[in-house]
C-alpha cells in the first residue's frame, strides 16, 4: 500500500524502490541519498529534452555492426547548452554535498559550467568511448577524473533519451560488441533474462543489448576455466570475474528478483558485491 501511494504521488518506480532499500538496508544510505538526488536532477532536465531522430534500418545497423561503429554521433545527441550547464553545476553540488566529490574538483567543475568550452568538453569526454570502442586514438587529451565523472552523471539525461529512440528496434540484435551499440560506452551492470541469455547495460546511456553470457565483454576472455562468478545467498545477484583482464561485472538475475531489473537501484542494492570482488584483487 505504501508503495502505492508512493507512486500516486508521482514518484517513479526506482525512487520508490530506493527508498524501500535504505529501509532494509541503512548502511547503503549515503548511497541511496546521492542517487535520490541526481535522479531528481535527470528528472526535471529529461522533460525538456526531445527524443532525437536519426536514420536507423537494418542496412545501417548492419554496417555500423560490421565496422564496431556506434550508431549515435555527437552531433545527434540533442543537448541545449542552457540547459546542460544547469546540469553540470547542480551534479557537482550534489556530489560535493554528498561528499563524492573535493573542494578542488568542485572549484574546477564549477568553471567550467560557465565556461564558453563546456560544450567541447562534453564531446571530449563523449568521443573518448567511442575511439576506443574502434581501437583508435582519442582526439583530444583526457579530461582529468572530477570533470569526466561530472559529465557522465550530468550527460545522462540526454544519453537516456537517445537511447528511448533506438531500444526498440528490431536492427539491434545484429550487435554483438562489447560496447553499446549506441554510444560505445562499456557496461557496468548486467541482466540474466528468464531465458537465461544475457544484457549488458550501458554506463553512459542505459541501453540493453544482448551478449555472450560467459564472455568477458572487456577482454574478450570466453575461457570458463578463467571466469568465476559469486552471488548473494538468494541468488537475485551475482558477480562475475575474469581471471585475465582481473575486472568484474554484477548481474541482476529477473528470474529470482521478482520485478524488471532497475540499474541505479540494483548497482546501489550491490554495492556490499563491489567490496567483496575488489577483496579478491578485481576492479570494476
Amino acid at each position: 500500500m505504501a508503495e502505492v501511494q508512493a507512486r500516486g504521488r508521482g514518484e517513479t518506480r526506482e525512487v520508490v524502490e530506493l527508498r524501500a532499500l535504505r529501509s532494509r538496508q541503512p548502511e547503503l544510505a549515503d548511497a541511496v541519498d546521492l542517487h535520490l538526488d541526481l535522479l531528481e536532477l535527470t528528472r526535471r532536465v529529461q522533460s525538456r529534452i526531445p527524443l532525437p531522430s536519426f536514420e536507423l534500418n537494418t542496412a545501417l545497423m548492419t554496417w555500423h555492426a560490421a565496422q564496431r561503429r556506434p550508431v549515435l554521433r555527437f552531433e545527434d545527441i540533442p543537448i541545449e547548452v542552457t540547459d546542460l550547464r544547469l546540469m553540470v553545476r547542480q551534479t557537482a553540488e550534489v556530489l560535493q554535498r554528498r561528499g563524492a566529490l573535493e573542494a578542488d574538483g568542485y572549484r574546477e567543475v564549477s568553471a567550467l559550467a560557465r565556461d564558453a568550452s563546456l560544450v567541447e568538453h562534453a564531446r571530449t569526454w563523449y568521443e573518448a568511448a567511442r575511439a576506443l570502442a574502434v581501437d583508435a586514438a582519442p582526439a583530444a587529451a583526457p579530461l582529468s577524473e572530477p570533470v569526466a565523472e561530472t559529465l557522465a552523471l550530468a550527460m545522462r539525461p540526454y544519453l537516456s533519451r537517445c537511447a528511448e529512440a533506438i531500444r526498440q528496434s528490431p536492427d539491434l540484435p545484429a550487435w554483438t560488441h562489447p560496447e553499446c551499440p549506441l554510444c560505445g560506452g562499456e557496461p557496468d551492470f548486467s541482466v540474466i533474462q528468464a531465458s537465461g541469455d544475457r544484457q549488458l547495460v550501458c554506463g553512459r546511456c542505459g541501453l540493453r543489448w544482448t551478449f555472450d553470457p560467459v564472455t568477458c565483454p572487456y577482454c574478450a576472455n570466453s575461457d570458463r576455466s578463467a571466469i568465476s562468478s559469486f552471488s548473494t545467498p538468494d541468488g537475485r545477484y551475482r558477480v562475475s570475474c575474469c581471471h585475465v583482464c582481473r575486472r568484474y561485472l554484477k548481474a541482476a538475475d529477473e528470474r529470482r528478483l521478482g520485478r524488471p531489473v532497475l540499474p541505479v537501484v540494483d548497482g546501489v542494492a550491490t554495492l556490499p558485491l563491489d567490496a567483496a570482488a575488489m577483496q579478491r584483487g578485481y576492479t570494476a
